[in-house]
């Protein structure tokens, strides 16, 4: 369909406006660098619709195009590629994050404790979130705890989950609250049911229109990075139905990146999804933070063998095969997309033999025409990789978390030892058996930060799992399309193709020789779906 139909849907009376409007929706860019998936150019102006993308092509067939558009933007030199799309975030808590106090640049204990007393007279006794610590890079090797956090706060009310997100340290307060007792957790450490009930008390002193300031802010964030489609993690352990809700109505707005939304709720048979389809709805399928295991470094990762610093250790198993079976085909058999959250080797192994089981059920065909997708995979084998690639997984995955806990003195290895530790989060491993992988943050674990994602997977610790930079570009473009059963940008910009694209600044080491050095570009401009999301353009 072309893009005046678009703009005006069957319309018989809308010929002449159509033919007069064409003018009003077209925008012709000159003078800059289109960039393909490739990363190398395919032309120097382009003409973009309402939706999308009309022509590509050189500067000089540009001047014929001029009287087509209402607009002429010249780009200065300026580069253009294809929009970003984080495959992977929590969008009310990232914004949450933005407006509470941000730990993760706290050198030591004494550090944070400090800014939190600062924070809680700010925040005038109002409940407060502080989030992204990370004791394994403090002096002190040891969080803060409830106690601490009372003398802090002033008996304050204060919710601080690890930067992993799967445990934190609660007041005294909130464990009151959350109907805990404060006097039997000195330590004030809460992992499992006790973080989610206690999240789950946090959050509803929330009211909804804050809840959606904060989905705005990260949306808007997410924007200005050069990221116009993000994949949003919901479910009812770690979000809510109204925290759900309120990301689908802000999405609804055209000046927002759009939101493709997963819903982690665990089904037995296809008649529970068409139920919950019925009921719920709203969601591109029952995955995402689907929890199979928890994280390294809150050591709750499901490992074949104990941590290295915590000896009797080897994390949690939430889910076991037949559950991960049941649940895959139950969704392939609805016809909708099934995941999981998935970390330690262990972890891992329940994924692939549940998938593998579930193929024998529904056959194998049908459970690759579903591109289920799992979340995360940090620790997987070539084989357990070759199997993935055969039942047709996308794996989502975070290049950041190599960048923050990778190398020798890493979290990582503190946790693991240096031989496992090495080869954590195996991009070349994936690639190379096939498997398709989508790039994201989990913001606010890690920022929204494309670009330096890009880099981190370049340069990753384990010289044997380092991807180009092309790949990692296209896991973090085309990926997260396929990631989500192709709905989301185009591969590049191109005639015929949607209108998602960034305006980037031009850097010579990132687009030219691609060593990605320095500070990464800045998106000038944001398109999604034709509409403006950010601009710095003027």
């Amino acid at each position: 369909m072309d893009d005046e139909a678009l703009t005006h849907p069957r319309d018989p009376t809308a010929s002449g406006r159509a033919e007069a409007g064409v003018n009003r929706i077209r925008t012709l860019y000159v003078n800059g660098r289109i960039l393909g998936p490739d990363l190398l150019p395919v032309g120097q102006a382009m003409l973009v619709g309402a939706s999308s993308i009309l022509w590509v092509g050189s500067g000089a067939d540009a001047q014929r195009h001029r009287d087509e558009a209402r607009d002429v933007v010249d780009l200065d030199g300026g580069v253009v590629t294809a929009a970003f799309v984080d495959a992977h975030v929590h969008l009310s808590a990232t914004g949450a994050a933005l407006r509470g106090l941000d730990l993760s640049d706290a050198r030591s204990l004494l550090e944070a404790l400090s800014r939190v007393e600062a924070a809680g007279r700010r925040n005038g006794g109002r409940p407060l979130l502080v989030q992204n610590w990370d004791d394994t890079t403090w002096p002190e090797q040891r969080a803060f705890t409830a106690r601490e956090l009372d003398r802090a706060s002033y008996g304050g009310v204060v919710y601080a989950p690890r930067v992993d997100g799967h445990s934190a340290v609660i007041s005294s307060a909130l464990a009151a609250a959350a109907g805990l007792n404060p006097w039997g957790m000195a330590d004030g450490r809460v992992v499992t049911d006790d973080h989610h009930r206690a999240r789950a008390t946090f959050e509803a002193n929330l009211t909804r229109g804050q809840r959606r300031d904060d989905i705005a802010v990260a949306l808007h964030t997410a924007a200005s990075r050069g990221i116009a489609w993000v994949h949003e993690n919901g479910g009812p352990v770690v979000s809510s139905s109204e925290d759900f809700d309120d990301v689908a109505a802000v999405a609804k707005d055209p000046s927002m990146p759009r939101t493709v939304a997963y819903w982690a709720q665990l089904m037995r048979s296809p008649d529970e999804v068409d139920e919950l389809q019925g009921r719920r709805g709203g969601f591109a399928g029952l995955a995402g933070d689907l929890n199979i295991d928890g994280s390294i470094g809150s050591r709750t990762a499901s490992l074949r063998a104990d941590y290295s610093d915590a000896a009797g250790t080897s994390g949690n198993a939430f889910l076991g095969v037949d559950q991960v079976r049941d649940h895959v085909v139950a969704c392939t058999r609805a016809r909708t997309q099934a995941g999981f959250h998935v970390i330690g080797d262990a972890g891992v192994d329940v994924a692939i033999a549940g998938l593998e089981a579930a193929a024998e059920v529904a056959g194998l065909e049908d459970v690759r025409s579903r591109r289920h997708r799992l979340e995360h995979v940090e620790m997987i084998s070539a084989d357990g990789a070759a199997r993935l690639a055969r039942l047709g997984v996308v794996a989502s995955m975070q290049p950041a978390f190599d960048a923050r806990w990778g190398g020798a003195t890493g979290m990582y290895a503190t946790r693991l030892g240096p031989q496992r530790a090495q080869r954590m989060n195996p991009f070349r491993t994936l690639l190379d058996a096939g498997v398709t992988i989508a790039l994201g943050s989990d913001s606010p674990v890690t920022p929204m930060a494309p670009w330096e994602a890009v880099r981190a997977a370049v340069r990753h610790h384990d010289e044997q799992e380092r991807i180009t930079a092309v790949e990692a570009f296209v896991a973090h473009t085309a990926g997260g399309t396929a990631a989500a059963q192709g709905v989301g940008p185009a591969t590049q910009p191109q005639a015929g193709g949607s209108a998602d694209f960034v305006v980037w600044d031009y850097s010579p080491s990132w687009f030219d020789d691609l060593a990605l050095e320095g500070s990464p570009p800045s998106a000038r401009r944001t398109v999604c779906a034709g509409n403006v999301v950010h601009d710095e353009m003027g």
